[in-house]
């Protein structure tokens, strides 16, 4: 079975998914066989023919260039941009979780390596219907997942990373790196909050990424030790 790493973030829109498209297209290019892999995608535009497009996982192959088919890289997909416990109680196809283990089994068995992508933030409600919950940190354990956690380089990241980073601890769910997204080479606050977030946390910055950037700085080492 593949080694495999969980990506999530400090909240919604921090690039968690640009993240995730150039980790696995630094993978592709050290030739490493690595898949990609999210449970539930939400905001999804229709095709002419009326059926979804898996915006992330097509953002993540078209930029990382994987041959992996879309289908195998996500099991629900809604259209709503709500976080998929709401998208799903409105459009219907409730998350399962054995549908989605039965997926990531699958991908695991296909690759070397799997990285998989959260939804929003740490504390995104994946299902929350008739007495049945189930929230992105239950995949993290289900799967035994170390996770990559992507922030803003900005204002208020401080705060954002050393509150995610308590609260996943506090859940036993392990952090390996930190990943700054919207990196300003030579901003004084932003080199501040780098210092200030691995102060905090003991966790390394292993890499930070400025707008539009289509390269990851990572050595080939450094990326396959945060998979497990």
């Amino acid at each position: 079975m593949a080694k495999k790493v969980f990506v999530t973030g400090t909240g919604t829109d921090v690039g968690k998914t640009y993240i995730s498209g150039l980790l696995l297209k630094a993978m592709k290019e050290y030739g490493l066989d690595a898949g990609y892999y999210k449970a539930a995608m939400s905001g999804n535009d229709r095709d002419e023919d009326g059926n979804l497009i898996p915006g992330d996982a097509l953002c993540v192959k078209t930029m990382s260039g994987i041959p992996q088919p879309l289908e195998a890289m996500c099991p629900y997909i809604y259209e709503r941009a709500y976080s998929p416990h709401l998208a799903s109680r409105i459009e219907g196809g409730f998350v399962e979780m054995e549908v989605v283990k039965e997926g990531f089994t699958k991908a695991s068995n296909s690759h070397d390596y799997i990285l998989m992508e959260g939804s929003g933030g740490i504390l995104c409600p994946i299902k929350y219907e008739d007495g049945s919950e189930i929230w992105l940190e239950d995949f993290i354990k289900e799967f035994d997942l170390g996770s990559i956690l992507i922030a803003d380089a900005g204002l208020g990241t401080i705060n954002s990373v050393v509150l995610t980073v308590h609260y996943m601890r506090s859940q036993g769910l392990p952090v390996k790196a930190i990943i700054f997204n919207n990196w300003h080479p030579g901003n004084e606050m932003e080199e501040d909050n780098l210092l200030m977030c691995q102060a905090k946390t003991g966790l390394p910055v292993i890499a930070c990424v400025k707008e539009g950037d289509t390269e990851i700085d990572i050595d080939k080492d450094t990326l396959t030790a945060l998979f497990d």
